[in-house]
C-alpha cells in the first residue's frame, strides 16, 4: 500500500486503493466491447480477425499503462472507433490491400507523434474558452449516453425516422432499462457506500439477468444460439467460443511478413510505393490527423478538469506525460497490428466513482492484457445491454455537470452547445460535433461583433474543420 500510494500519490488526491481498483475494473467492463468490434471491423478488409483482437489487447495494455504509471491520470486508452472504420469502409476503393491501409495509418502515426512533440495541442486546449470546454463536455456526454442506448437496444435504427425506440418484447432492451434505473437509484441513496458502487451494481444485475434470459431462450429454442439478441451477453459454455490464441497474431504484426500467406519484403516495398504515389493518400492522412488530435483532446478536456489534468486557470499539467501515452499508442498501433488508439470517453465512468489516479488505468490495462488469453469470460460484458447502465447513467451526469457551468443567456454558447451535442450523436462522432460546435460559435461571434473574445487559435480550428470536411469530402468524390 505504502508503494502504491508512492507511486500513484492516493492520498494527496484523496483517493483509496479500493475506490481506484473498482474504477479500473469498471471502465474496462464499460469499454472492452471494443475488442470484438474492432477486430470485426478490420477483419472485414482482410485481416485476421483473432489476430486484431490479440493486438488490440496488447496496444491497449501497453498505452494505458504509460498513460497510468508515466502521467498518472485515470484516462483508458484503446483502438479509437472512427479510425478505424474510416481505414476499413471509406478507403477501401482507394487501396487494393489491407497492408497498404496499414501502411498508410503507419505514415500518420509517425506525423502525429512528431505533431505532439510540439507545443501545439497544448496550445489549442488552453485557447479553448472555459465555455466551449463544457460544450466540449456535453457533447462527450451525450455522445456517450447515446452509445448506450444504441447498444442496448433502446434506441434503434429506423427506415422512416432515422431512430426509433427499441422493441419492447426484446429481453435485452427491458434489462438495460431496467438496470438503468436500479443504478439510477442507487445513485441518489442517502448511503454513500451504496453511492459509489452503483455503477458496478447496475452492472453486475444486467450480466446475471441477462445470462439467465440468454439461457432459458437458448435452451427453449431447442439450443438455436442464433435465438439469443445481440445484445445480450452470452455465457461461454453456451456460446463455445475458445480462449483467445496468440497465434494468428504473427498474421497481423508488422503488416503479416511474418505470416504463411507469402506477404514478403519485396511485396512491402511495392505496397510502399503505391501508398505515397496514390494522390488521395495525403487527403486521407490529413483527415485522419485531424480526427486523431480532436477525438483525444475532446477527451483530455472533459476528464481533464475532473482529475487535475486541467486546472482552473485551463492550463494544463503534466502536459508531455499526459500526451506521450495517445501520441505512443498512435505511432506503433499499426506495425502491431491495430488502428489507431485514442483516450475513451468511458474513462469517465471509473471517474464518476471517484477514481482520481492512474493507478485505475493501470488496473484497466491489466485487464486488456488479461482478456487477451481469456476472452470468453469477459465477452459478457461486451453486451450492449450491460454496459447500458453505466454508458447512459454517466452520459446523463456528464451533461447535467455541464449545464450548472454555462450561461444560457449567452446564445453563441448555447446554439454552439445544442449543435455540438445533435452532430455528436447524429454523426456518431464527437470531432464531427466539436467541428460544427466550433465553427457556429465563430460564425455567431463574428456577426455579433465579438471576434477579439473569440481569439486566433478558435478562428484556426474552426477553418481546419472547414477543410477536414472538404477532405473526407474529396476522398469519396474521387473514389467515385
Amino acid at each position: 500500500m505504502k508503494l502504491l500510494n508512492k507511486i500513484f500519490h492516493l492520498e494527496e488526491k484523496q483517493t483509496s486503493l479500493k475506490t481506484e481498483i473498482i474504477g479500473g475494473l469498471v471502465t474496462f467492463i464499460a469499454m472492452c466491447y471494443i475488442l470484438p468490434v474492432n477486430a470485426r471491423i478490420l477483419g472485414d478488409m482482410g485481416m485476421n480477425p483473432t489476430g486484431v483482437f490479440v493486438a488490440t489487447a496488447f496496444i491497449s495494455f501497453l498505452v494505458t499503462m504509460i498513460m497510468g504509471l508515466v502521467a498518472n491520470y485515470p484516462i483508458v486508452l484503446s483502438a479509437g472507433m472512427g479510425i478505424n472504420a474510416y481505414v476499413a469502409y471509406t478507403l477501401s476503393a482507394s487501396f487494393d490491400s489491407w497492408q497498404q491501409r496499414m501502411i498508410l495509418l503507419t505514415i500518420c502515426g509517425v506525423l502525429f507523434f512528431a505533431f505532439s512533440l510540439t507545443p501545439i495541442r497544448r496550445i489549442i486546449i488552453e485557447a479553448i474558452p472555459k465555455s466551449i470546454k463544457c460544450v466540449i463536455s456535453a457533447s462527450l456526454g451525450a455522445f456517450i449516453l447515446f452509445v448506450g442506448l444504441k447498444s442496448s437496444g433502446i434506441i434503434v435504427a429506423s427506415d422512416t425516422t432515422l431512430v426509433t425506440l427499441g422493441d419492447f418484447s426484446d429481453p435485452g432492451m427491458l434489462i438495460a432499462i431496467i438496470s438503468i434505473f436500479i443504478t439510477i437509484c442507487l445513485l441518489f441513496s442517502k448511503n454513500n457506500m451504496i453511492k459509489t458502487m452503483a455503477i458496478p451494481l447496475g452492472i453486475l444485475f444486467a450480466a446475471i439477468a441477462g445470462l439467465i434470459s440468454s439461457s432459458i431462450l437458448y435452451y427453449a429454442s431447442g439450443k438455436d444460439i442464433t435465438a439469443i439478441p445481440a445484445n445480450l451477453p452470452i455465457a461461454p459454455w453456451i456460446s463455445g467460443e475458445k480462449f483467445a490464441q496468440l497465434t494468428p497474431y504473427k498474421d497481423v504484426f508488422l503488416y503479416g511478413l511474418f505470416s504463411n500467406s507469402g506477404y514478403d519484403t519485396k511485396a512491402f516495398g511495392k505496397d510502399l510505393v503505391k501508398v505515397f504515389t496514390n494522390p488521395i493518400s495525403y487527403i486521407a492522412i490529413f483527415s485522419m490527423m485531424f480526427v486523431n488530435l480532436f477525438d483525444k483532446t475532446a477527451t483530455l478536456i472533459a476528464v481533464g478538469e475532473k482529475t487535475g489534468l486541467i486546472d482552473e486557470d485551463g492550463k494544463m499539467q503534466n502536459y508531455h506525460k499526459a500526451i506521450l501515452a495517445d501520441a505512443t499508442g498512435t505511432l506503433i498501433c499499426a506495425p502491431m497490428g491495430t488502428s489507431a488508439v485514442t483516450s475513451f470517453a468511458e474513462s469517465n465512468v471509473g471517474v464518476s466513482i471517484g477514481a482520481k489516479t492512474g493507478l485505475s488505468a493501470c488496473v484497466a490495462a491489466l485487464m486488456f492484457l488479461l482478456s487477451a488469453f481469456i476472452y470468453p469470460i469477459f465477452s459478457i460484458f461486451t453486451a450492449g445491454s450491460v454496459t447500458a447502465p453505466a454508458l447512459v447513467c454517466v452520459g446523463i451526469t456528464i451533461i447535467a455537470g455541464v449545464f450548472g457551468e454555462i450561461d444560457f443567456k449567452d446564445l453563441a454558447v448555447t446554439f454552439s452547445m445544442i449543435i455540438g451535442i445533435l452532430f455528436s450523436v447524429l454523426c456518431y462522432s464527437i470531432s464531427n460535433g466539436i467541428g460544427f460546435a466550433l465553427i457556429t460559435y465563430s460564425v455567431i461571434m463574428t456577426v455579433q461583433g465579438k471576434r477579439k473574445e473569440v481569439g486566433l487559435p478558435i478562428y484556426i480550428i474552426a477553418a481546419l474543420f472547414i477543410v477536414a470536411f472538404a477532405a473526407e469530402t474529396l476522398v469519396k468524390v474521387l473514389q467515385k
